[in-house]
């Protein structure tokens, strides 16, 4: 039981677990945050590339804003709607009602286990969808932005019946794809439309024979909504300080080619039967729409307005609430035109105030200049996630490893493909677990913790410190054992809000790590250990207090990436969830009792790499398993960094000086080491240093090698990266 007594009694310390409503609503006058990730197909259970891409990655910028106390809703759910669900549900012989009520299950359990923690999960087939899509296009339509079209549309002799751009695949006439959809080309990522496919097909039956007829349909005027289209983006890019992405670069100009070429009326309606049907006013003519729904990209972004309704009957103070709430939204590259150009297109022509979005995080860069496909994913090992082909890891399948959601989400968090492509790599997995989370992270709160318990029954020693941050001291001040501890704590800590407020999530994860770091450092330039408390008792004692309050302030560093981990670091040090420091402070007291000590995380045997990889690695896993030499090398590189010098080569003049203080901080440390086995051999048993002592310095030595080898591979990594520029021109 914590007591109040021992935690600093300020009101802006404790993270507000819930706000006092029965639901979370903005607050006029203080900094709302809506977040909001893609809507994922419900057709499929998602991959490991689909949870790092939009949910996983929405909800580390949600907890973020949680440690900082702000009023924030998360909302997704399932996309329901459309071709997507029709095909795969004619595929499995199921009504597309039987098809969502299945998938919505198999992502809200996958979710739940990644411990991605929405305020609501929920769908788009409700009647909250339907109202609220019916009356913006009704709305359109009153402000003559809607205009009737007929157009030639594949028709299937065969079916008897229009196919919707999803029922009809082809070759792609700009890449020569062969299985281009009639909506999107998956090898160019253009969108097209289904009578420009070459040869098409009907998908029902690939026998069948597609030809064209006339059809009729209502198009949306974004020809007409352009100029306030382009004064939007440019005022909402400059306001949410976006990153550069598809539609607009670093500069703040519109690059996409369909709006410097000129916006086109789009299509707003399908000729399908599951969907949000067009609606008639009673009284007013159809315009031959009566048997046909709303296009589902029209439909789809209605999504995070109507699962907000069946959450709260409030949901309009967050979705017309623009001056008080900010809206972020998680994607996909492949989702950019319709989140920054079509969506914001159509909430303009309804002519309501609604929250347009303030800043847009997309997993990968986008290729602005190259005709090739853009390939910024996150892939499998040496090829891309395949359900068909069972290549790669799916919504269950991360927990069947016996992994547990923290390594699974720090692993995909710290490998999140912002700038190139990532590749999932089972090596790289256990090499993260083994040598980054245990020998760094765990063994600092680890050794902390434990320490405590065995000299002073787990009550905090009294350092003499008032409560509050920490004074920062003159870096030769010979009175403190490492006097620029509290100042380098505290430009971390401020490293790690710039990161986080920009949605540099990758980068504030780094972060962490290094605080976590440096707090390893501490312990060991501090000398904590059984001679320092014989000789300086209060000098340990302060050593101890400042540890104790660098883990509560990683619990909320943490917080946002790996809460499992800080849920499990606050039962350690029996303390409450506390709101992000701005520095390093005094907050948990002496004579504050502490809880018990265990490890935070366990190893990973190596061999596990070959049998995941077989598990997973397809139907002919030994055409997907790596060859026997690639294996072998994968363990040699995983265990580099626990048995010698890293060996990765930088020139010495590129060598960054994060990479020259650690090349002297291996070699301090191996001297240390060297010399504490060598007075163990002494016989004054009194100044003799414990095993204790020695493996503390040893597991010291081994997680600054693993830090040395990441950051060299890092400091390789920016190098390639600088060379791409000149790559591309030529």
């Amino acid at each position: 039981m914590v007591s109040p007594a021992t935690i600093n009694p300020s009101k802006d310390i404790l993270m507000e677990v819930n706000y006092g409503d029965a639901v979370i609503l903005p607050k006029d006058g203080e900094r709302n945050i809506m977040i909001t990730s893609a809507l994922p197909y419900c057709n499929n259970v998602p991959h490991l590339g689909n949870i790092i891409g939009s949910t996983l990655s929405a909800d580390v910028f949600a907890r973020y804003n949680r440690t900082r106390n702000r009023r924030t809703l998360y909302v997704c759910g399932t996309d329901e709607y459309g071709t997507a669900t029709e095909t795969q549900a004619l595929k499995e012989g199921v009504t597309p009602q039987q098809l969502c009520d299945k998938y919505y299950e198999l992502h809200r359990e996958t979710y739940t286990w990644f411990d991605i923690g929405f305020d609501h999960f929920g769908r788009t087939s409700t009647p909250h969808q339907t109202q609220i899509c019916q009356e913006v296009y009704l709305n359109l339509k009153d402000h003559n932005l809607l205009e009737k079209q007929t157009k030639e549309q594949t028709y299937c002799e065969s079916c008897n019946k229009f196919l919707a751009d999803r029922f009809v695949e082809g070759t792609c006439p700009n890449c020569g794809y062969d299985d281009a959809r009639g909506d999107q080309c998956d090898g160019c990522s253009r969108t097209l439309d289904p009578t420009e496919l070459i040869n098409p097909r009907c998908l029902i039956n690939r026998s069948h024979k597609v030809t064209t007829r006339a059809t009729s349909h209502m198009f949306v005027k974004l020809d007409t909504i352009q100029p306030r289209f382009e004064e939007w983006i440019k005022k909402s890019w400059k306001e949410g300080k976006w990153n550069p992405n598809a539609v607009m670069n670093g500069e703040g100009e519109i690059i996409d080619a369909r709006v410097r070429g000129g916006l086109r009326p789009s299509p707003l309606t399908r000729d399908l039967t599951w969907g949000v049907p067009v609606p008639v006013r009673a009284g007013e003519p159809s315009d031959g729409m009566e048997k046909k729904v709303l296009y589902v990209w029209f439909d789809a972004p209605f999504g995070y307005p109507s699962i907000t309704a069946a959450y709260t009957p409030e949901w309009k103070q967050w979705w017309f609430n623009h001056q008080n709430v900010r809206l972020y939204q998680f994607m996909g590259k492949d989702n950019v035109y319709f989140h920054t150009v079509f969506w914001p297109s159509i909430l303009l022509g309804d002519g309501r105030d609604w929250t347009t979005l303030h800043n847009i995080s997309t997993t990968g860069k986008s290729c602005f200049i190259s005709v090739s496909p853009p390939s910024e994913y996150l892939q499998y090992e040496s090829g891309k996630f395949s359900k068909s082909r069972n290549v790669g890891v799916f919504g269950p399948g991360a927990r069947e490893t016996g992994i547990p959601p923290s390594v699974w989400r720090y692993y995909l968090l710290s490998t999140r493909p912002e700038t190139s492509d990532s590749i999932f790599s089972w090596n790289d997995f256990i090499t993260a677990n083994n040598s980054v989370l245990l020998n760094n992270f765990g063994n600092f709160v680890n050794r902390v913790v434990k320490f405590i318990q065995a000299k002073f029954d787990s009550v905090l020693p009294d350092a003499g410190d008032a409560v509050g941050p920490y004074p920062v001291v003159d870096p030769q001040d010979p009175d403190h054992l490492d006097p620029t501890f509290v100042s380098e704590v505290n430009q971390l800590l401020a490293e790690y809000m710039e990161a986080m407020e920009s949605v540099k999530l990758r980068l504030g994860l780094q972060v962490v790590m290094q605080v976590s770091n440096r707090g390893n450092q501490y312990l060991q330039r501090s000398g904590l250990g059984n001679a320092l408390l014989a000789s300086n008792p209060k000098g340990c004692a302060q050593v101890l207090s400042r540890a104790v309050n660098l883990i509560y302030a990683l619990s909320a560093l943490i917080h946002p990436f790996m809460p499992g981990t800080s849920r499990e670091i606050l039962e350690q040090i029996n303390a409450p969830a506390r709101t992000l420091p701005l520095a390093l402070s005094n907050d948990i007291l002496a004579e504050h009792k502490l809880g018990s000590p265990a490890y935070l995380f366990t190893k990973i045997d190596e061999k596990k790499a070959e049998e995941w990889r077989t598990r997973f690695g397809g139907d002919n896993a030994n055409t997907a398993a790596a060859t026997d030499a690639d294996v072998k090398a994968g363990k040699k590189k995983a265990a580099m960094a626990a048995k010698k010098v890293p060996t990765e080569q930088v020139d010495e003049g590129l060598k960054s000086a994060r990479v020259l203080d650690l090349e002297r901080e291996v070699k301090e440390q191996g001297e240390l080491v060297r010399k504490l086995k060598e007075a163990m051999k002494g016989p004054d048993t009194e100044t003799r240093p414990s095993k204790e002592d020695l493996d503390i310095a040893v597991a010291e030595l081994l997680r600054l090698k693993s830090s040395l080898l990441e950051e060299l591979r890092r400091l390789k990594s920016r190098l390639l990266e600088a060379q791409e520029p000149a790559v591309v021109a030529a």
